[in-house]
């Protein structure tokens, strides 16, 4: 894979240079493609966000009215203060109301889009891409770095830019009150930047590490869950619990230093401002008793004095929540501009539906996780359409490597492979892919029912279509004994069903599928001795009129195929029908003699 597609993405290659990246906080600006389309909303919600920060902005004048009336003979004048105060209020109340509606609406919008989009491009990703990222990672990418996008999207950033109006507006307005204390309250604005920059930077590093260590427990929790059975059966649950403990913890350690980084900082910042707010009251009493000003201009001065002090604390604090959704950002567009190592053409031809003509070329291929041993060795291959080939030989041969090219999961490091003439490079893969269907050695059953999985590949297919194909594939009667028939939920990976019923099913689907070429990868390894009797007449009635490669271990299932490829080490050593084979010697003969003399005399 190249190294476009990922920087790789959990904790141990979050190194120094990876993280270094979340120190620019302008990494939000990849969210705003995302935002763009909503710019009516965003307008929207920034007018009533002014409009509620100026209306913050005025109250103190009202107040100072109020203070400074107090000994006002006339009682219509106090009341018609005290009558717009509670008007601006009631103005203050109903803007932040519908700010807080826009805005969290934008949130929830546009982060919804966000995980469209990370789904979609991740679902599209070639086999490769997932050698190197765990999908429990992905799903932590999804969830818990969307939902920090969220939270700055849908609060942080309109907080921000309010408190940013209030502190602007309130200094400017604590200048006009009084400016001989505004030029005090400035001088304490350099002592509280600078550990805002200082922590800051640390707190930017923590917090992508912290999201780098709950993506890494995410993946951990996700690949022992979905083995779970697996983890049981070797009582090998208190080592599973032991290690997720061990990313769990690294987690909180890492949360511990950012929460402790961001607490540290929280008191600076609020014990510098409040500190010089009361120095600077001070010599404002001491005017007062002068009446160098007068009682409501220090109230007024005062209020603006905590607006502002309030804003420069919910900044400090916000500027932390913004340096996690930086990370969070980063995180997400490293998926979002990952490269596949497997690319559509640009200008793909057109198919129609293919004949079934499969051809390798001196085909060569490793896998990009194993680089040095090579899956497949100068193999040349043709397939007649309605020809049924069977792939044979030892484990790690690289006949399921046939089966893996022929879908273009990877490409071949030098070769070409073929379909009806097209190289597939030249070819779109959702086009040819829909004259393929597939019987996979662990066959993937959903969290549906039995009807839904039959018709996982062909959803216009209607109920009749569905029970033919089960039919077909000696499924039908298992499946109508089910509580609910064909409608009856299968669970999460068809756990509710044997291995042979889900084989049956994964068969049925690829029968319903109607594809000129059929890929078979152990289908019957599953099944007891009368189902697959059963469902290798299905296949034999299915490949008559249709390419079929079908790869097996138990030789029996391939005993009446056209022709018989063996494989081994990556090569082909022998091709021909099962007599030839077996006549010839070599290591088909010596397979058969294992399965068929050796497995009679076991018995």
């Amino acid at each position: 894979m190249s190294d476009a597609s990922g920087p790789a993405m959990g904790p141990a290659a979050g190194g120094e240079a990876e993280r270094a990246k979340s120190k620019r906080i302008g990494a939000l600006k990849a969210l705003w493609p995302f935002m763009k389309p909503y710019l009516g909303l965003m307008i929207a919600a920034l007018v009533a966000l002014t409009v509620t920060a100026c209306v913050s902005l005025v109250l103190p004048m009202a107040v100072r009215r109020v203070v400074d009336s107090f000994d006002a003979r006339e009682a219509t004048l106090l009341n018609q203060y005290f009558g717009a105060a509670l008007g601006i209020a009631a103005i203050l109340a109903v803007g932040t109301g519908l700010r807080y509606y826009l805005v969290t609406r934008l949130g929830e919008r546009v982060v919804a889009d966000i995980r469209r989009a990370v789904f979609d491009k991740t679902i599209g990703m070639s086999p490769a891409f997932f050698e190197k990222v765990m999908t429990g990672e992905v799903l932590s990418r999804i969830t818990t770095d969307t939902t920090l996008i969220l939270s700055v999207i849908g609060s942080s950033v309109s907080i921000a830019l309010r408190n940013i109006l209030i502190f602007i507006g309130g200094l400017v307005l604590m200048l006009l009150t009084s400016a001989k204390l505004s030029s005090l309250v400035l001088l304490i604005v350099p002592a509280v930047i600078v550990p805002i920059i200082v922590l800051g930077r640390r707190l930017r590093v923590l917090s992508r590490e912290n999201q780098d260590q709950i993506a890494a427990s995410s993946g951990n929790a996700s690949e022992a869950l979905l083995s779970v059975q697996t983890v049981q059966a070797f009582t090998h649950e208190a080592p599973s619990r032991a290690h997720f403990a061990g990313f769990t913890e690294a987690a909180f350690d890492a949360a511990r230093k950012r929460i402790a980084t961001r607490a540290v900082m929280t008191v600076i910042v609020i014990f510098l401002v409040f500190a010089g707010i009361v120095g600077v009251l001070w010599i404002g009493a001491r005017d007062v008793q002068s009446e160098a000003m007068t009682p409501g201009e220090l109230v007024q001065f005062l209020i603006y004095a905590i607006m502002v002090a309030g804003g420069v604390a919910a900044l400090s604090e916000i500027w932390g929540e913004l340096q996690r959704a930086a990370g969070a950002t980063e995180r997400l567009v490293e998926l979002l501009s990952a490269e596949d190592t497997v690319q559509d053409p640009q200008d793909a031809p057109e198919l129609g539906r293919l004949e079934g003509r499969v051809t390798f070329e001196d085909v060569v291929f490793h896998y990009p996780a194993r680089p040095t041993v090579a899956a497949l060795d100068g193999v040349s291959l043709e397939v007649k359409p309605g020809e049924t080939v069977a792939l044979v030989g030892p484990s790690g041969a690289g006949k399921s490597t046939i089966i893996q090219l022929i879908l273009r999961f990877y490409d071949p490091d030098a070769g070409s492979i073929r379909l009806d003439g097209h190289d597939l490079r030249e070819i779109d893969r959702a086009d040819f892919r829909r004259s393929v269907a597939l019987v996979p050695q662990d066959p993937v059953i959903f969290a549906a029912s039995a009807r839904e999985n039959i018709r996982f590949g062909r959803p216009d297919a209607s109920d009749a279509d569905v029970e033919e194909a089960a039919k077909a594939a000696a499924a039908h009667e298992f499946l109508v004994g089910l509580p609910d028939g064909y409608d009856s939920y299968v669970g999460e990976r068809g756990v509710m069903l044997s291995g042979g019923q889900k084989q049956r099913i994964a068969l049925a689907r690829a029968i319903l599928r109607d594809a000129p070429i059929l890929l078979l990868d152990e289908a019957t390894s599953a099944l007891d001795a009368e189902s697959e009797a059963a469902v290798q007449m299905a296949v034999e009635r299915l490949s008559k009129d249709r390419t079929t490669l079908v790869v097996a271990h138990r030789l029996a299932t391939v005993k009446k195929a056209d022709r018989i490829v063996v494989f081994e080490a990556g090569r082909i050593v022998a091709t021909g029908t099962h007599d030839a084979l077996v006549a010839e010697g070599g290591l088909y003969a010596r397979l058969a003699r294992l399965q068929f003399t050796e497995g009679l005399a076991a018995e």
